[in-house]
């Protein structure tokens, strides 16, 4: 029953500009009200009435399943402030898909290397490092790829920026090259199966930093690394390498070779 109240709770805060801003109306402390958006605490049942009468639903239908709860949400649109009312078309889809790609997300917060065959670079390994996080009911990630493909003294960096959504057991992550703004990627995913995140496989979509700039899909696999990690040493571990390099353990190599099977119609990803 907390864990229904505090996935319920994300949800109807991802109407508004943040968190912050609902605590602010609401008048109750951040810290504690972190704890009811974690499950690790009920609020009192006077607090529960004023949460309820603010975002206009019942006390009972806060303790029903996620899944109802959207439902309910979805042909009853909550109260809405002012603000939230004047949100573009672009950030009213948006949180529409979060109402049901955040559910059991946070699970993949951390850092992770990216591992996959460079579209710039053919015939070499792209080692890339990703930062998952969750904010404000919502889940992003930056991805910083570091090339040096001609071994000139000053490497070159990318960043992407974007976010990610957990959808009928499957992570979806889409970002934007944030620097020039001439590029966007998909990756998806399948999830771990497992309470412990280790490795993630999948595809990715974008396209090549040739001048041809020819659209390429390639394998995947994030590798996890922790949630505190020493970012410096990380980043100066990115970077082309060889398919034969013994830095990359054989079983990436293998999960993202970019062959086809014979009889397969489609380019498929590794499990």
């Amino acid at each position: 029953m907390v864990q229904h109240f505090a996935d319920n709770l994300q949800l109807l805060c991802s109407y508004y500009k943040s968190v912050a801003d609902v605590c602010r109306r609401l008048n109750i402390n951040r810290a504690q009200f972190n704890r009811y958006l974690n499950g690790t605490t009920m609020p009192s049942n006077s607090t529960q009435r004023r949460i309820c009468e603010f975002f206009g639903v019942e006390p009972d239908e806060m303790m029903l399943s996620h899944e109802q709860f959207v439902k309910l949400v979805q042909v009853r649109p909550i109260r809405q402030s002012e603000e939230a009312k004047s949100l573009t078309p672009e950030q009213l889809q948006f949180n529409r898909l979060n109402q049901s790609g955040q559910l059991g997300v946070a699970k993949y917060n951390g850092y992770y290397f990216e591992y996959y065959y460079s579209m710039a670079c053919p015939g070499k390994i792209l080692r890339t490092l990703v930062h998952i996080e969750s904010q404000d009911g919502k889940t992003y990630y930056q991805r910083t790829e570091r090339l040096n493909p001609r071994n000139v003294k000053k490497s070159f960096h990318g960043v992407y920026n974007g976010f990610v959504q957990l959808l009928s057991d499957r992570l979806f992550l889409i970002d934007y090259e944030s620097q020039t703004h001439v590029e966007m990627t998909q990756t998806i995913l399948y999830p771990s199966f497992r309470n412990r995140v280790e490795r993630l496989t999948g595809l990715r979509l974008g396209v090549s930093g040739s001048g041809e700039r020819a659209p390429c899909c390639v394998r995947v696999v994030y590798e996890y690394l922790g949630k505190n990690i020493n970012k410096k040493h990380a980043v100066a571990q990115c970077g082309l390498y060889d398919p034969k390099s013994d830095e990359i353990d054989e079983d990436i190599r293998q999960s993202i070779h970019n062959d086809i099977n014979e009889g397969d119609w489609h380019f498929r990803a590794r499990f």
